[in-house]
């Protein structure tokens, strides 16, 4: 072979191989497919998102809307004041409750009309317990001490009755020619019935003493009948019948609880926000909106604090001849805050809550057609609800049926 034929043969040969090697390449590109990078799921998927402009719509029939008795309201803007709850303590007020002491020492007995337990109701007049004085010589000196004690307390008594039947009379004749309040009225008129029964208390102790004194000069000694001084109830019983005691011994207390007070513990922080001087409601501590409330109007009283709790006292009087409210008891007061503000008001009555809390309200949009509107209540006050958002002033609300209308929409009635 000659040089030229081997050169040949080489080039033909490196030619072939190139060639082979491109046709694989070609055939291993055509038929392995392209890997793409794969998209990432997502983390939550939902059906169909719900709008609070698509929740169902419901549809009466003008039969089926009489045959629930809807009844709508409009959404109105008020000038609500608002207010705030505290809870309370009922007490019995200064000046209403009674300690009888023993005129003289002696021994207690039951009297004819039996011993009342405590807690029941007595009258001014009613026998308690009898009083055996004890004859002694050191006992008339005690009476006589005990008579001229008892005469200086009613002329205090008086003096006290008279200077508060004058503040009366001025009040009310302030009150007439429009000057004074009627608070100041109520409040005069409370201080002179509290001397009044200071005077009476006064004067049936004295009556005692005498007629003690005149037994003891004839040598008899017939006891002496402990009677109820005012009208009341029966608190406490401090001494029991066949028990000696001495002279000015507490023997019982009666209360009178036609009127009671209820103690506010307030935070001071609140207190600038408070309308103090106006009338608070008084309700039940399990009270909902729209249940009867009493009101109470605020009474001066000694001032009074807790450090550690950081709050002051305040104080409202109502009446309380029911006898529902008894010392001690709690219960809530509402107290109107300083200020008032135009809100979007609608009847409580209207408002239904779903099972996660939701507030909720059934708008009327056409004629026998009703949307359920979510709202947000601020507070109630009464029978009204305040709202925060909801629909705006002048949308008609379901007032009556509005649950049987969320009954109707998931479906747990028809």
């Amino acid at each position: 072979m000659s040089y030229r034929s081997g050169v040949m043969t080489g080039v033909l040969g490196s030619l072939f191989c190139g060639g082979v090697c491109v046709a694989a390449w070609w055939v291993v590109t055509s038929t392995t497919p392209a890997v793409k990078a794969e998209k990432p799921a997502p983390p939550a998927s939902v059906a169909k998102v719900l709008k609070e402009d698509e929740i169902n719509v419901v549809k009466l029939t003008p039969e089926a809307e009489q045959r629930l008795g809807i009844e709508t309201a409009v959404v109105a803007r008020r000038s609500i004041q608002q207010s705030r709850t505290y809870g309370g303590e009922v007490m019995v007020p200064f000046g209403q409750s009674v300690l009888v002491a023993a005129p003289l020492g002696g021994e207690l007995q039951v009297t004819d009309k039996g011993l009342p337990r405590p807690g029941a109701r007595v009258r001014k007049g009613q026998p308690i317990l009898s009083l055996f004085p004890l004859l002694t010589p050191e006992a008339r000196t005690t009476l006589a001490g005990a008579r001229v004690d008892a005469e200086g307390q009613i002329k205090n008594a008086r003096t006290q009755v008279d200077g508060t039947r004058i503040a009366l009379q001025r009040a009310k004749k302030l009150l007439r020619d429009d000057v004074g309040s009627q608070r100041n009225v109520d409040e005069t008129e409370a201080q002179h019935e509290f001397a009044q029964k200071t005077l009476e208390a006064a004067e049936a102790r004295r009556d005692l003493l005498v007629k003690a004194l005149g037994e003891f000069e004839r040598g008899t000694g017939a006891p002496l009948t402990i009677e109820a001084p005012t009208d009341g109830l029966l608190r406490s019983l401090n001494a029991q019948p066949g028990q000696a005691v001495p002279a000015g011994a507490a023997l019982f207390e009666i209360v009178d609880l036609s009127r009671v007070w209820v103690r506010v513990p307030v935070y001071v922080g609140d207190q600038s926000d408070l309308a103090a001087s106006e009338d608070a409601e008084i309700v039940p501590l399990t009270s909902r909106p729209g249940a009867t409330s009493k009101r109470a109007r605020p009474v001066e009283a000694p001032p009074s604090a807790n450090l550690l709790a950081g709050t002051v006292d305040l104080y409202y009087e109502l009446a309380n001849v029911e006898g529902t409210l008894a010392p001690g008891q709690r219960v809530g007061v509402t107290v109107p805050l300083i200020g008032e503000a135009e809100n979007l008001t609608l009847p409580w009555s209207a408002v239904i809550h779903d099972i996660h809390g939701g507030t909720w309200v059934y708008e009327m949009t056409a004629e026998h057609t009703f949307a359920r509107r979510r709202i947000l209540v601020r507070f109630a006050r009464k029978d009204l609800a305040v709202l925060a958002s909801g629909p705006a002033a002048g949308a008609k609300i379901v007032t009556a049926g509005a649950a049987e209308l969320f009954g109707t929409e998931v479906g747990f009635s028809k």
